[in-house]
């Protein structure tokens, strides 16, 4: 393992998935309970899930009327765990998860995987995150103590033991859970309880290397929760150690602790006979442990892992889609004036026309649009585009249209920076995209997704594209299982670590 790694925290061995306390709706109509991600849902998706069924899982994702109500979600869980209408399994799995419908086909299996920073390269991250986001999963995730949703891993399964697994008992057992959600798609879950397969999916998963195609804001903050969760039991450990020592003499062979450089100290019973040992600069006041290093990592416990959904993507192949930026304070006359002195702007009649004319292009390409008219900017000035390109990138990721629209298009053409106050990002629906800007006076800005191989080598060579530069599906479902990080109790029996009750 590099030795970057922080010896306060655990290191996995290699891409761990840890069976768990699967958490599931107990209710018939499990479609109403689910819902889509929590950063695919607007305002109009909220009330249509909360008139779909009073338990929709969007009330714990996106808890009260400004969706920052953690309190109130902490609770609502509890009240559902309580009545029954959500419970544990009683043994732990991992679990088979299903998604089939018109052109869709995707299996995987979900678990808690075991955290890892970057340096250790056994879980890539591949975007950017913003603070926002962070923050408020971090409230959220600290107050509910729980994983409400998971995140979407890929790795390279190159045929191996886990996927037929996974094809095998799909194919072959019945679910444990079934459902059809709106979009036609039907979702299936399979528990896999047997010790033998276990086994056989933990040999196969440690040496591989996964890439996080969804959620690297909820990954962040699980890394976030862990070190929050070891500062405190490091500390608690510390005081309670040194208020023990405090209130008893120390002994002789208590006073026989390590050195700095590892030779153990010299008995004060030793060098005086008949007398109490003191401490000193050089002997810990604090009973005896093993050192904390890379060698001799903690203990893992609940904070050390997150739920996490794990695909094969040599065996489901992921559909990788755009996501659109809309700039509700830049005019669409404005926006196009501005580009025209780095960028050819080709006039087309409607949406439908320039939408064809920017699937046709192979360099860096956007469509300007807020109704009616559609506008395709191509063939940037050179000179402009690579004296604005950071260099210290790589071309490839330098190439990259998100990369030239975050560090060339809205800074230096249109003077703003792709942050979450100037810029809104619309997932997959370009028409979505252009109803928003017309109705807030602004602009649309269409983009062509990523190629799945861009970002592969992207993140294979250390770096992370722009944020919000990639939306890869199917994404999982929500609510179809849930996990908490303290089991056996409610939310409210226990605090986590700087826990808040505030919304």
């Amino acid at each position: 393992m590099p030795s970057m790694a922080n010896p306060e925290l655990p290191i996995p061995g290699g891409l761990v998935l840890r069976p768990f306390h699967g958490v599931r709706f107990t209710v018939d109509d499990l479609a109403g309970v689910t819902s889509p991600p929590y950063d695919l849902i607007d305002e109009a998706e909220v009330r249509k899930l909360l008139d779909l069924h009073p338990n929709n899982v969007v009330r714990l994702i996106l808890p009260g009327t400004d969706h920052h109500k953690y309190a109130e979600a902490r609770e609502t869980l509890h009240q559902w765990l309580s009545c029954g209408v959500l419970t544990a399994d009683e043994t732990p799995a991992v679990y088979i998860y299903e998604q089939s419908g018109p052109g869709i086909l995707q299996r995987g299996i979900i678990g808690d995987v075991g955290l890892a920073g970057p340096e250790l390269g056994i879980i890539l991250p591949h975007e950017n995150v913003m603070p926002g986001p962070v923050a408020d999963r971090l409230a959220l995730m600290r107050t509910t103590q729980a994983n409400l949703e998971p995140i979407f891993l890929l790795y390279d399964g190159a045929g191996g033991a886990t996927t037929h697994l996974v094809d095998r008992i799909a194919a072959s057992r019945p679910p444990l859970a079934e459902t059809e959600t709106e979009d036609g798609v039907r979702h299936r879950l399979w528990a896999v309880t047997d010790t033998g397969e276990l086994a056989s999916i933990d040999a196969d998963l440690r040496p591989r290397q996964a890439l996080i195609a969804d959620g690297h804001h909820r990954y962040a903050t699980y890394l976030a929760l862990q070190r929050e969760h070891r500062a405190s039991v490091t500390a608690s450990v510390t005081s309670d150690a040194a208020t023990t020592t405090s209130m008893k003499p120390t002994t002789a062979v208590e006073s026989v602790t390590p050195m700095t450089d590892g030779t153990p100290a010299e008995s004060a019973e030793a060098t005086n006979p008949g007398k109490p040992a003191k401490a000193t600069a050089s002997v810990s006041p604090v009973e005896p442990t093993e050192a904390v290093s890379p060698t001799n990592p903690p203990e893992p416990g609940p904070w050390d892992f997150g739920l996490a959904l794990l695909v094969d993507s040599s065996a489901y192949p992921p559909d990788l889609k755009a996501i659109h930026r809309v700039i509700p304070g830049l005019p669409l006359e404005e926006a196009l004036a501005k580009a025209r002195g780095s960028w050819q702007v080709h006039d087309h009649a409607d949406l439908a026309e320039g939408l064809a004319a920017l699937e046709e292009t192979s360099g860096p390409a956007y469509l300007l649009s807020a109704g009616g008219s559609a506008h395709l900017l191509t063939d940037p000035d050179p000179d402009q585009l690579e004296h604005a390109m950071p260099s210290e990138h790589s071309a490839r990721w330098r190439a990259l249209n998100t990369s030239i629209l975050a560090e060339f298009l809205l800074p230096k053409v249109w003077g703003m920076r792709d942050d979450e106050q100037s810029v809104r990002v619309v997932h997959h629906d370009p028409e979505a995209a252009v109803r928003l800007a017309r109705t807030s006076g602004g602009t649309a800005v269409i983009l062509r997704p990523l190629a799945v191989d861009e970002v592969l080598a992207v993140a294979a060579q250390g770096e992370r594209v722009p944020r919000k530069s990639t939306s890869f599906g199917p994404k999982p479902r929500t609510g179809l299982v849930l996990r908490t990080l303290t089991p056996g109790r409610t939310p409210s029996e226990e605090n986590p670590p700087s826990a808040k009750s505030g919304s």
